[in-house]
């Protein structure tokens, strides 16, 4: 692709108190400026004031147009209709088409975008049928270079832990309510280990929170992709999670992790052979590598080139 000028949006600008917030897009802004021939301009916003956010738009890019404009989340796309643009793109992650209220904002905007990503297949069927022509399945991906396997006993004591501390990990904040805190608390009583939550972690302690688990659980209701089971993975650390998301794609695809509906005592079972062991490992890393942002970022690409014609 030659000369194409390209503005990514966003609405995950991070903040202190959520330092995590928007990495893997700005990881594929990143995987986007190295691809010859692409000239990426990239701007975001904290989530909430979108009428100040097309403002700013408007403020910063008057006078350009760009030949593609994409944003990531349907409530983006909305400010970014101020940017001039020959294509309009999206990448819906899930909120945005599962949401009571995210979702009407997202289908009044999706006709005006000529290519809509999906971060999973299984979202397809929440784009109204006249717009899945449109659709293409365009996940984000990982940023492997951050991610691999450390000695458990070592990441612990870089996060201040007992070395010898075995706990279940669950990478989200608890108050996600779609991410079932509760079924993870339920699971971890069962197996007789703490379970630690993740919000508001700075993304550089990521690889170690990972390594230092004895597993990491996602019994969420739904994912978009599913990026912390695939985190996990290239650190080869086990992963129990629902069937939501690429996870049948990922955590399926690897011996000794579980990818099933919730049920606790199926869990439990999964489980138990990893509390037996040390430092419980699985081959996920070569899986994980599969989904690396560099690849997807190619995707991307190519689907803007054939949708510009």
């Amino acid at each position: 692709m030659v000369g194409v000028h390209v503005l990514v949006v966003s609405n995950m600008a991070p903040d202190a108190e959520h330092p995590e917030r928007g990495g893997f897009v700005r990881d594929q802004v990143a995987a986007l400026r190295r691809i010859d021939g692409l000239e990426v301009a990239f701007d975001e916003f904290a989530p909430g004031d979108y009428r100040a956010a097309a403002a700013r738009l408007h403020h910063r890019h008057r006078g350009r147009r760009y030949d593609v404009v994409h944003s990531h989340f349907g409530l983006t796309a909305v400010p970014a209709l101020v940017v001039r643009a020959r294509l309009r793109g999206v990448t819906l992650h899930g909120r945005d088409l599962r949401h009571r209220t995210t979702r009407p904002v997202t289908l009044a905007v999706l006709p005006s975008q000529r290519l809509i990503g999906l971060a999973s297949p299984d979202l397809a069927s929440m784009v109204p049928a006249v717009l899945r022509r449109r659709t293409a399945p365009l996940p984000v991906g990982l940023e492997l270079g951050r991610f691999g396997p450390l000695p458990r006993a070592d990441a612990r004591r870089e996060l201040g832990l007992d070395p010898d501390e075995r706990f279940l990990l669950f990478p989200y904040g608890p108050d996600r309510r779609v991410k079932r805190v509760d079924r993870a608390r339920e699971l971890a009583e069962a197996a007789g280990l703490p379970l630690r939550t993740l919000g508001g972690a700075p993304p550089e302690r990521m690889r170690a929170w990972l390594n230092a688990a004895t597993a990491v659980v996602i019994p969420s209701e739904h994912e978009g992709f599913g990026l912390a089971a695939v985190e996990a993975l290239a650190c080869d650390v086990p992963v129990l999670a629902t069937r939501t998301g690429a996870h049948a794609e990922t955590v399926g695809a690897v011996d000794g992790c579980l990818c099933a509906e919730w049920d606790l005592p199926r869990w439990l079972r999964a489980l138990r052979p990893h509390l037996e062991e040390e430092d419980p490992r699985v081959a996920g890393r070569t899986v994980a590598e599969r989904h690396g942002t560099d690849a997807y970022a190619a995707l991307l690409a190519a689907a803007w080139r054939r949708t510009l014609g």
